[in-house]
C-alpha cells in the first residue's frame, strides 16, 4: 500500500517537472535569438556618475571650456554621447580662451544669435571614440577622425620632434584626465572649424546682414536650463492655435484697421482720461496752446471726443500750431459754430501716425482721409520728404509728428489751418460777385455841381 502511494506520487512529480520544462522551452523558442539591447538614450542620465569625464571637465584645468559648454546648452548632448560610447575631448587651456582668443571673435561666439556657431566650435573639439596617447599615429602621417560636429573631422599627427598635434594645435597635456567613459587631452589653442570661421567673416564684412533672416534669441527653460522644444506643426485644416486677437500684429500699418464701432454700456476705454492726457501733452509740448484752448474753453469738443474714445472709436487730430491759429480772422471765428467746424475738419476718424501716413502717400501719391466734418475730406500727399495736407494756396505740412500716440488718439502738429476746398471756392466766388456789384454812385449834389461847372467851362468832365 505504502509503496503504491510513493510510486504514484513519484509519477505525478515527474509529470509536473516535464510539463514545466516543456513550457520553459516554448517560452525560450518564442523569444528572439539576438535580442536588441535597450537604447542607452532612454537611461543616459542614469549612466552619468561621479567618475564621468564630464564631471571631471567641470573640475579641472579647463573651467573656461566647461563654462562655454554650459552656455552653449550642450550638457544634454554630451550626456547622450557618453551614454553611447567613450569620448575624447581636446580641451584648450584657460589662457587660450581668456587671453589668446580674438576679443571680437569671442564676442561673436557669445552673442545669443550665434548659438549654433558656438555649439559647432565646441563639438569640433570632441571625438566619439577613445583615443589615448599610445594610439597616436607614430609617423608624420595623420589619422582622420570624425567629430561630434556634423561633416567635420580632426587630423591627428606626430611631429618630427615627437610632440603630438591635433590639426594646427599642439598637445601640451596628453592624457591629462582619464576616466572610464572618456579622456581629456590639453591643447595649446582653440580649434576653429571652417564653417564657423566663414560665419564670422561674413558677419564682420557685413555682406550677409541684408540676407540674414531675423531670429530671436533661443528660449531656455529656466527650470532645466535647456532649450525649449519648438511647438509641433499644425496640420492643414486644423483650427488656429492662437485666437484672432492675439494673432493680429499691433501698431500702425499702411491701411489701419477700422474702429471697432460703438460699444455697449460697459466702456472698455477711459476716453475722458485719454483726451485729458493728450491736451496736457499739447500744453507741455509748447506752441499748441490755442488749439488746446479751443477744445476746452471755446467748445465742448473735448467731452465729445472722450465719449467717442470710450465707445471704442479711434481719432487722429491734425493740430495747427499757435502761429497758424493767429492767422485766423475775427470773421472766421465769429460765425455761429465756426470753431467747431474748423476743429471737426482737423479730426480724422482713423488712427494714423506719421509713419503710416508717409508710407501711404509714398505708395499711392495722394490719399484722401475722411473728417468729422462730413462730407468734406482732407487730401494728403508727399512733399519735401514730409506729408502735405490740403491743396492750392491753403496747405499745411506735417510740422511736429507724433506729439501724442497712445493707440486710440494720435496728435500730429501742422503749420497751417486747413479749410475745405469747396468752402474756399465758394468764398472766392462770393467776393468776386460782391466786388462786381459794388459800383461808384454819385449823389444828387455831386451831379448838380458837375453840371454847373461844365456849363461854366471850367471842367470838361467831372469825375
Amino acid at each position: 500500500m505504502d509503496s503504491h502511494i510513493h510510486g504514484s506520487s513519484f509519477v505525478s512529480f515527474f509529470f509536473i517537472l516535464s510539463t514545466l520544462f516543456s513550457l520553459s522551452s516554448a517560452a525560450a523558442a518564442a523569444l528572439p535569438r539576438n535580442p536588441k539591447p535597450t537604447s542607452p538614450k532612454s537611461n543616459s542620465s542614469a549612466q552619468i556618475h561621479s567618475n564621468s569625464v564630464l564631471v571631471a571637465l567641470l573640475d579641472s584645468h579647463y573651467t573656461e571650456l566647461a563654462e562655454l559648454v554650459e552656455k552653449a546648452l550642450l550638457l544634454q548632448t554630451l550626456e547622450e554621447a557618453v551614454g553611447h560610447h567613450n569620448i575624447t575631448i581636446f580641451a584648450p587651456r584657460n589662457e587660450a580662451l581668456d587671453r589668446h582668443l580674438d576679443p571680437e571673435f569671442k564676442r561673436f561666439l557669445l552673442e545669443p544669435g550665434n548659438l549654433k556657431s558656438l555649439q559647432t566650435l565646441l563639438m569640433f573639439h570632441i571625438i566619439p571614440k577613445r583615443i589615448g596617447s599610445d594610439q597616436w599615429p607614430q609617423d608624420s602621417g595623420s589619422g582622420r577622425h570624425r567629430t561630434l560636429c556634423k561633416n567635420e573631422h580632426l587630423h591627428l599627427s606626430s611631429k618630427d620632434s615627437g610632440n603630438k598635434a591635433v590639426d594646427s594645435a599642439e598637445v601640451v597635456r596628453p592624457d591629462d584626465v582619464i576616466r572610464p567613459d572618456g579622456l581629456i587631452h590639453g591643447i595649446e589653442r582653440v580649434l576653429i572649424p571652417l564653417s564657423v570661421q566663414e560665419d564670422f567673416n561674413r558677419r564682420r564684412s557685413l555682406r550677409s546682414i541684408s540676407a540674414v533672416i531675423p531670429e530671436g534669441a533661443p528660449e531656455v527653460d529656466p527650470r532645466t536650463h535647456r532649450l525649449k522644444k519648438p511647438a509641433p506643426a499644425v496640420p492643414a485644416g486644423a483650427p488656429p492655435v492662437l485666437p484672432i486677437y492675439d494673432a493680429m500684429a499691433p501698431g500702425p500699418s499702411l491701411a489701419p484697421a477700422p474702429a471697432p464701432g460703438p460699444g455697449g454700456p460697459r466702456h472698455h476705454f477711459d476716453g475722458e482720461s485719454q483726451v485729458k492726457d493728450f491736451i496736457h501733452t499739447l500744453l507741455h509740448y509748447g506752441g499748441y496752446n490755442e488749439m488746446a484752448d479751443i477744445l476746452v474753453n471755446l467748445t465742448s469738443l473735448a467731452t465729445e471726443m472722450g465719449r467717442l474714445v470710450s465707445e471704442g472709436y479711434v481719432l487722429t487730430v491734425l493740430a495747427p500750431n499757435d502761429e497758424a491759429m493767429a492767422k485766423l480772422t475775427t470773421d472766421q471765428l465769429s460765425e455761429p459754430g465756426a470753431p467747431e467746424q474748423i476743429v471737426y475738419y482737423h479730426i480724422i476718424p482713423e488712427y494714423q501716425t506719421e509713419e503710416s501716413m508717409y508710407n501711404s502717400v509714398r505708395r499711392f501719391g495722394k490719399v484722401q482721409y475722411d473728417t468729422l466734418r462730413l462730407p468734406h475730406r482732407v487730401t494728403a500727399q508727399e512733399a519735401d520728404g514730409s506729408v502735405k495736407f490740403g491743396s492750392g494756396d491753403v496747405s499745411a505740412y506735417l510740422f511736429d509728428p507724433d506729439i501724442y500716440t497712445d493707440g486710440r488718439i494720435s496728435v500730429q502738429g501742422i503749420d497751417e489751418v486747413l479749410f475745405p476746398v469747396e468752402e474756399l471756392e465758394k468764398k472766392a466766388t462770393t467776393q468776386v460777385v460782391k466786388a462786381a456789384a459794388v459800383k461808384p454812385r454819385r449823389g444828387k449834389l455831386m451831379e448838380v455841381a458837375c453840371s454847373m461847372l461844365g456849363t461854366l467851362g471850367q471842367f470838361s468832365s467831372c469825375q
